[in-house]
């Protein structure tokens, strides 16, 4: 990825206050995650494993968990096609990752970055059905882990999943399955990395 787009990519995630009131998530609230999930949600895949990111650059960025890349090869598959991708950040101490599709135009989430944290927000996530079964939302408060920057939430999502906030915005990705549920990692820390990568620090 040019050093434009990453930095049109950041200018994507710009930081907005606090949302109001701490709501459970409505009916409504998970349908429009749902839509977003289905619309946006594709598949990694590097040579020893593979799993779900979700599409957060219209030019193609996708973020994901680190155990679905390689700096060796790593494919997309959108809309039931596979592309190359290149690696545009890997953390492995926060275990996430950026990926970019081919040039082009794709269907990605809004997002939302918290300044302060997701400590105590409902989160809304998507577990994708199996066989005939269709994807089912669910939701979460999210709770601060002892290892900052994560947040810790009692479902058992797959790791480069997606969570939405009520306004069905992308707020975390999840990195990590854990006993009863999964730990994930707010966009603030990903603005972070990609700022870092960006300027050209570690």
């Amino acid at each position: 990825m040019t050093p434009r787009l990453l930095a049109l990519f950041l200018l994507g995630l710009s930081l907005v206050a606090r949302a109001s009131g701490v709501n459970r998530p409505t009916r409504a609230d998970l349908q429009k995650a749902l839509e977003l999930h289905e619309r946006s949600v594709v598949r990694v895949i590097a040579p020893r494993r593979a799993g779900p990111g979700v599409i957060v650059g219209s030019a193609g960025q996708v973020l994901t968990a680190v155990d679905h890349v390689s700096l060796e090869t790593t494919e997309v598959e959108i809309g039931g096609k596979r592309l190359p991708a290149s690696v545009v950040l890997a953390n492995a101490y926060l275990k996430v990752a950026v990926i970019a599709a081919p040039s082009g135009t794709y269907p990605s989430v809004p997002v939302k970055v918290l300044p302060d944290g997701l400590d105590g927000q409902w989160l809304i996530g998507v577990v994708p059905g199996r066989g005939k079964k269709p994807a089912e939302p669910f939701t979460a408060v999210a709770r601060r882990d002892k290892q900052e920057p994560f947040v810790d939430v009692d479902l058992p999502f797959v790791p480069g999943s997606p969570l939405f906030d009520t306004q069905g915005r992308l707020v975390a990705v999840v990195v990590q399955r854990r006993p009863g549920g999964c730990r994930a990692l707010p966009l603030s820390a990903v603005k972070l990395q990609l700022a870092s990568a960006a300027a050209g620090t570690p």
